[in-house]
C-alpha cells in the first residue's frame, strides 16, 4: 500500500476514535489532541502517546466488561477472544465481522509466504478458544486446506492423525514440536519418514534459532518456518518464507508498525540491522481499535528485497522486553541464552530453567541456570564449564550452571516458560 493510501486509512481511524472510543477521545484530549485535525497524519504519530495494556486493562469495570476502548456496539460484535490477565482474569478482545475478516485476511497472507497450499493436510494444535490463535482455523479454512484440528493436550491423539491421516503441515509452537521429536524417539517412531514436510512454528520466540530449527527440522524431516501476531492486534502478523530470512510483514493495509527504543520510548527509524520494540496501530479496526499499541516484543529488522521477490520489511523477534532480565547491566533474553546452550547438543537437551534467585528484572550474577542433559548422559563438570564459559563469551552474563538429568525440566504443548522464579527472594538484585 502507498504511504499516502494509508495516511489515509489512518486519518479515517483517528477520527473513527474520537467519534466512537471514550478511552482515546479522553487520552488525545489528556495529551493536548482535541480534535482528529489536530493529530495529524502518519508522519506526526510519534507525537502521540503510546497505549499500554495496562491502560486498557484500568477502564474494565461492571459496565464496561472489554473496557472504554470498545468502539463498536455489542449487538456488531461476532466473536471474543480472550487473554489471561496477570491476575488470572480474562482480557477480552472483541471482533466485528469485518475485524475478523481482516484478521483472516492478514493470516492467509502470513502463511502463504510459508509455502501452503490448497493442496495441504494440515494438523493445527491451535483450540478454538479462548484464545485468539484459534482464529488460525477461520485462515486454513479460507485458504482451502484439509484441516485436521486436534488442538492442545492430546499428544497420543495428535501423534495418531500424524501416522494414519498423512498430514503435510503441522502448526504448533516450537516447544511443542521439540516435545513431540522427544516424544516419538523415544517410543522409536521415524517422524522424519512421516508425511510432514512443513513445521508452521508460532506462539513464542524460538522458531529461527538456528541450532533450534536444526534440530526440528532433523527430526522432523521437514522444513520449518516461524509466524507471529499479537491477538491485541491480528493474528500472523508476520510470515516466514521458504528462504528462512526473518518474518515477512502481512499487515500491510491493515496495521502501521513503528519501532522505539523500550526504555526512552524514541522511534528508531526502520533500517536494516536495527534493533527495538514493536508497536502497532490499527488502520481500519471496527472493534477495539488500538494506537501505538506496545507489542513488548523485542525484534531485530532486516530490509531490502528477500530472494522471494518480497520487499517490505521483515523481522526475527530475539525475545520479550518484559522477560528480559538485567544481570550487572547487561540485558540478558532467555531465548538467546537457550540459543547458546543449544550448541552444546548433543550433550544437552536443549531444554532450561533460569532461576533467578532475587524477584524483579535485576539480577546480581552469576545468574542460577539449570541445563538439562541428553538422555543417558552422566554430569560432567567440564560440560557445565564449557557452557558457563560460552554463555559469558556470547552474552556477557556470569552464571552458575547446574546440569540436570533428562526429564527433569517440564515440556509443554504450547508456550514454554524459560524462567522460574520459585527459588526467588523478594530481595531484588543489583
Amino acid at each position: 500500500m502507498s504511504s499516502a493510501d494509508a495516511d489515509a486509512l489512518y486519518r479515517r481511524q483517528i477520527a473513527y476514535l474520537f467519534e466512537r472510543s471514550q478511552f482515546y477521545r479522553e487520552r488525545l484530549a489528556e495529551a493536548g489532541f482535541g480534535s482528529p485535525e489536530n493529530v495529524g497524519g502518519l508522519a506526526d504519530i510519534g507525537r502521540l502517546p503510546f497505549t499500554e495494556k495496562n491502560d486498557l486493562r484500568a477502564t474494565v469495570d461492571a459496565d464496561h466488561p472489554i473496557g472504554t476502548h470498545l468502539a463498536a456496539k455489542m449487538d456488531d460484535v461476532v466473536r471474543i477472544y480472550s487473554t489471561s490477565g496477570t491476575t488470572g482474569s480474562p482480557f477480552y478482545i472483541p471482533l466485528t465481522a469485518r475485524d475478523l475478516e481482516d484478521w483472516i485476511a492478514v493470516s492467509m497472507r502470513s502463511y502463504a509466504a510459508s509455502g501452503i497450499t490448497a493442496d495441504d493436510r494440515i494438523v493445527s494444535t491451535y483450540n478454538a478458544g479462548p484464545f485468539v490463535a484459534g482464529a488460525t482455523i477461520d485462515a486454513f479454512s479460507r485458504a482451502g486446506l484439509t484441516q485436521i484440528p486436534v488442538g492442545a493436550g492430546n499428544t497420543e491423539r495428535l501423534m495418531a492423525a500424524v501416522q494414519k491421516l498423512g498430514p503435510t503441515a503441522m502448526a504448533l509452537t516450537p516447544s511443542y514440536a521439540l516435545h513431540l521429536a522427544e516424544w516419538a524417539e523415544k517410543r522409536d517412531i521415524d517422524l522424519a519418514g512421516s508425511t510432514v514436510k512443513r513445521l508452521l512454528v508460532a506462539g513464542e520466540p524460538g522458531g529461527s534459532e538456528p541450532t533450534l530449527r536444526a534440530r526440528l527440522e532433523s527430526a522432523w524431516g521437514a522444513t520449518v518456518t516461524e509466524a507471529m501476531g499479537i491477538g491485541d492486534i491480528s493474528i500472523s502478523l508476520w510470515g516466514e518464507c521458504e528462504h528462512k530470512d526473518a518474518m515477512h510483514f502481512a499487515g500491510d493495509g491493515y496495521v502501521h508498525i513503528e519501532l522505539i527504543d523500550p526504555v526512552s520510548g524514541e522511534v528508531i527509524p526502520m533500517e536494516d540491522g536495527a534493533e527495538g520494540e514493536m508497536v502497532y496501530t490499527h488502520l481500519r479496526r471496527e472493534a477495539s481499535p488500538l494506537l501505538r499499541f506496545r507489542s513488548r516484543d523485542h525484534v531485530v529488522v532486516k530490509t531490502g528485497t528477500c530472494a522471494c521477490g518480497r520487499t517490505g520489511p521483515r523481522i526475527r523477534c530475539i525475545g520479550r522486553t518484559d522477560d528480559m532480565l538485567i544481570v550487572r547491566g547487561v540485558n540478558l533474553f532467555p531465548t538467546a541464552l537457550r540459543e547458546v546452550v543449544a550448541r552444546f547438543a548433543p550433550e544437552v537437551s536443549g531444554v532450561i530453567s533460569i532461576r533467578p534467585s532475587a524477584k524483579g528484572v535485576k539480577q546480581s550474577p552469576p545468574l542460577p541456570v539449570q541445563v538439562e542433559l541428553a538422555e543417558g548422559v552422566e554430569p560432567d563438570e567440564g560440560l557445565a564449564e564449557a557452557i558457563t564459559k560460552a554463555i559469558r563469551d556470547t552474552l556477557i552474563v556470569s552464571t552458575r550452571v547446574g546440569l540436570v538429568a533428562w526429564g527433569s525440566l517440564p515440556r509443554t504443548d504450547y508456550k514454554s516458560k524459560l524462567v522460574d522464579w520459585s527459588d526467588a527472594s523478594s530481595q531484588g538484585g543489583d
